[in-house]
């Protein structure tokens, strides 16, 4: 059986876009892949972020908000920055082969006076798992 392909996903706070690639990957890559992810300036993970996901079947309860330091001996095949903000702000990463930039709206973004919209977290992960499905299509 070949290496898994390693690859690292990176926003900036790690509480949502990227841990929901995270989940993403590993549910529909299998044993083909090994997903990470990891933030430019970690945070908590949001727990609508969890509710999102596991409204389809995917449970993030335990993944945790952790910083590139988490991350910076492992080899990765792929490092993709989820927004341009993450990009801008990550560091090299010396064990990387490639790097990509995607742009997804965080949806904590539309928080108000009451709150995140769970209707955004719903699209950031629909639109996520449509990512991951061509990401293990094209390198599975």
């Amino acid at each position: 059986m070949p290496r898994p392909y390693r690859v690292l996903f990176v926003c900036v706070a790690n509480s949502c876009q990227s841990q929901m690639a995270e989940a993403w990957l590993r549910h529909l890559g299998a044993e083909r892949f090994v997903a990470r992810s990891a933030g430019t300036d970690p945070r908590h993970l949001h727990p609508l972020a969890t509710r999102a996901m596991q409204e389809v079947g995917v449970d993030i309860a335990a993944q945790r908000g952790k910083g590139l330091d988490a991350v910076e001996r492992e080899t990765f095949d792929l490092c993709v920055a989820l927004t341009q903000a993450a990009r801008d702000a990550c560091p090299p990463l010396p064990h990387v082969t490639k790097h990509e930039t995607r742009e997804f709206d965080d949806p904590t973004w539309f928080e108000d006076e009451d709150g995140a919209d769970l209707e955004e977290f719903r699209r950031l992960r629909d639109e996520l798992r449509a990512f991951v499905e061509e990401l293990v299509a094209a390198n599975g």
